[in-house]
Order: C-alpha cells, then structure tokens, then sequence
C-alpha cells in the first residue's frame, strides 16, 4: 500500500513537474524519481496523470503528451505551462520570510543555498523583500538555547549524546545514547536524526521532546555506510511489527486523515472516510477513540474491535457506579 497524498500536495507537484521535465527531454526514468523525490512508480503514476490533462476541448492535440516505456521520460505539447509560475507578491512575502526564519534559527545550519536564493530573492522582489522586515516569525515551540547548543557541539564534533527522551505515543520518559547525524525540519518540527544505541537503528527524536541533552565524552561512532532517510513522505516511518488497522472516521474526525500517516483512504460520502493506518502502540488508538466520542470507530482487525469495545463497556458501567 501506498501512503496517503492529499490532493493538493499531488497538484503541487504536478504543477513543477511538468517544466521540470520539458527542460529534460529523455531523462531515464530512475533518475527523474530520484530528482523529484519520489519512487519511480510514482513518477509513472504522475505522468498517467498528465498524459490525460490538456486545454479545454480534450481532443487529442489538447491533451499533455507523456512518454517512458523505453525507460527515459519525454514531455511535450505542454507550451502553456512550459515556465515555471511566477510568484506573486503574496507568494514572494511568505517565502522571504520562511527563509529569513530558516536562516535565523538558532544552532541550527543551514546550507549556502539558503543564502543565495534569499539574495535572489530579495534582489527580484524589490518592495516586498523590505515589507518583509516588518514580519516577526516567531517559532513553535520555542526550542531551549542550551539543548540546541548541544545539539550543534555534538554534530560538529562528531561526539554522542545522552538523551532523556518523552515518547508520546507510549506517554513515557527512556534515557538513550545517541550519535546524531543531522537535523532535520519535517512538517514544520526540528528533528535530530541519529544512531541509538538502545533501538540499535536510526531514529528520529522531535527536539521539542528532548527533555535533556548532554554532550559526552565518547566519539559518536554510527555504523559505516547508512543511507540518509527518506524523509519526502513525512517523519513516519512504520514497521512490520506494527499494527495495521482500518478506522470509520465522521466528518468532525476527518482531520485524522490529514494529521497522521494512512496507508489508505475512501470517502463514504458525507464527509465521512475510512482509513488504514499503521500503529504502532495500541494505547494510542484506544486514546484517540475515546476523546473523539464516536467520531472514530474501529472496524479491524477483529480482536482490537473486541478490545476497544470492551473498555467502553468497562468505562460506561465505572460511570455508572459513579453516578449511582
């Protein structure tokens, strides 16, 4: 199964895609996902898309010509599209300022590029590059300046960490060793991603639930050759061992398909979805359906049904006795 997209993001995508392409007549087709990152059989799928979009009228010369079966991508009768779109002023404002604020962050690097482009940027935008210094961005959650010192000495010296890390979903404190490797922002969070020594693989730590960090004396020593984390789908990354289960979501729960990773997702009308998702600790689940009072409701696997609908039992007769 696939992760969900939702539409807009796919459009997005779509949107660059094409004169991204048109400037790369005949790129293998590996390559164009790798640059794109995105699987090749996403870039096949995008490109079906495509090849059934056009101006109106939809005969044959209106309609975007795909092609990739010999293995490299070719793209044409897409003129209309052909430049990337220009930024409007409202556009230009918002990306000055992301990175402005990227730039900014304290302790955490960023890459020349960063730089450049904002130069471009504010070279290009005239007036709107100086409105942009009247906006305060202010990051949440603030992130404490001794943590990310630590942070940042760590990473430049090549030295472990001791964490004292809140797993959320486990509602639990663990203590961990760690040699970080990066950090990294997805989905709007500061992550650090590292070595742990206590799950013996990489793990990504949202530094906002780093209750402590401490910089030790050992050098960090993470195994040799570890490919960099696909990070383009979000920071979730599920596991075998999880649990893969299939939630009915009412429209006030709806947003449960937007906020956490689905591997799948039908609209029933209504406003009304079913989703698949993997989960990975029960007593997540079990708090979600709870606090959403029948906006969620689990359909499978069977005995995590029996389950969830046992402690509700259990909950509606504590009340009861309370009441009584």
């Amino acid at each position: 199964m696939s992760t969900y997209e939702s539409a807009t993001s796919r459009l997005g995508r779509l949107l660059a895609m094409v004169p991204w392409l048109l400037n790369r007549q005949g790129i293998d087709l590996a390559s164009a996902a790798a640059e794109l990152g995105v699987s090749e059989s996403q870039v096949v799928d995008d490109l079906q898309v495509l090849f059934v979009c056009g101006t109106p009228g939809h005969y044959p010369d209106d309609l975007i010509d795909a092609q990739w079966e010999d293995g490299r991508v070719y793209v044409s009768n897409a003129d209309s599209i052909a430049r990337p779109l220009r930024l409007g002023r409202d556009e230009a404002l918002a990306l000055i300022v992301a990175l402005r604020a990227l730039a900014d962050t304290p302790g955490l690097a960023h890459s020349d590029a960063v730089d450049r482009a904002l130069a471009k940027l504010e070279q290009a935008a005239g007036d709107v590059a100086q409105a942009a210094g009247k906006v305060s961005v202010d990051l949440e959650p603030e992130l404490p300046a001794d943590m990310v010192g630590a942070v940042r000495t760590a990473l430049t010296e090549s030295r472990r960490m001791h964490l004292r890390y809140r797993v959320a979903s486990r509602d639990e404190t663990t203590e961990r060793d760690v040699d970080p490797l990066r950090v990294v922002s997805v989905d709007g969070r500061w992550y650090l991603e590292g070595w742990c020594h206590r799950a013996q693989g990489v793990r990504l730590f949202r530094l906002d639930r780093v209750e402590d960090a401490q910089v030790l004396d050992q050098p960090a020593t993470p195994p040799a050759g570890l490919p960099e984390r696909d990070l383009s789908g979000g920071a979730f990354r599920g596991s075998p061992e999880d649990l893969v289960v299939t939630l009915h979501l009412e429209p006030g729960s709806a947003w449960v398909a937007e906020s956490f990773p689905v591997e799948s997702v039908t609209e029933l009308g209504d406003g009304r979805l079913e989703v698949t998702m993997r989960v990975g600790d029960p007593r997540w689940l079990h708090r979600l359906v709870r606090r959403q009072g029948g906006g969620v409701r689990v359909l499978a696997p069977g005995p995590l049904v029996e389950e969830v609908a046992a402690r509700a039992r259990a909950a509606l007769e504590g009340y009861g006795m309370e009441e009584g």
